[in-house]
């Protein structure tokens, strides 16, 4: 995976990004990090494309990421599962599959069959949201990410409504995903996770990168920042 970010800014009400700028290539598994309010989701958001940078650039495997060619090849996990609570989560994968990608309703069904049973639900297919736990909603809403076949996935915080178990229950399923070859970009306050998952990391504090590097930069922290930050976190 490719990442060029060149000065990126951003704002609502304040400065939440201030001036990012990274540059990796070779990386399958880029995890960022930091206390909540750093600027975590709101980075990966845009290096999803759901929002737009109020300035600097940011593309991804060459591709800007605003353009329509890009997200088409991504896949996004928000903090909540966001499945429809009307359908049923294979209607949750399989309306998405006819609607955005023109797929006869046979093959969105085979699809949706495909990804619900590696993520470990075949007997969930025709639930309703509400009468399946948290995880499995949250496994549910990673098979949908992974039904479009897309080359990133995004996964914000997939595990901060979920109790230990349950975030221990989605955190090995989403490990399970390596052996697909996709690449991910992905926030978490799970360090042990981070520490299994990631190829690379990315410090932010304050809307800025402070550190960054391979995992082992959570056990030997070059910048008083991430000692402190990973003193609180264990």
């Amino acid at each position: 995976m490719n990442i060029d970010i060149k000065h990126l800014n951003h704002t609502y009400d304040k400065d939440i990004l201030k001036d990012i700028s990274l540059a990796l290539d070779g990386y399958h598994s880029v995890a960022i990090i930091g206390v909540s309010g750093s600027g975590k989701s709101t980075l990966i958001r845009l290096l999803s494309g759901l929002e737009k940078a109020t300035s600097g650039h940011a593309s991804i495997n060459n591709y800007d990421v605003s353009s329509e060619a890009y997200k088409k090849k991504i896949g996004f996990v928000f903090q909540n599962h966001n499945l429809f609570p009307h359908l049923t989560i294979k209607r949750n994968i399989t309306l998405i599959l006819e609607k955005t990608r023109g797929i006869r309703p046979e093959e969105a069904s085979g699809i949706a069959d495909k990804y619900l049973d590696l993520l470990h639900l075949s007997d969930q297919h025709y639930k309703l949201p509400k009468n399946i736990s948290g995880g499995q909603a949250q496994r549910a809403s990673i098979a949908r990410a992974l039904a479009m076949n897309p080359d990133i996935i995004f996964l914000d915080e997939p595990t901060s409504s979920l109790d230990p178990i349950l975030t221990d229950e989605v955190l090995s399923a989403i490990e399970d995903l390596k052996v697909l070859g996709k690449d991910f970009i992905f926030v978490t306050h799970v360090m042990s996770f981070v520490k299994d998952f990631a190829d690379y990391v990315v410090f932010l504090e304050d809307g800025q990168i402070v550190e960054q590097g391979d995992p082992n930069i959570l056990t030997h922290p070059k910048t008083k920042q991430l000692e402190e930050f990973m003193k609180k976190v264990r």
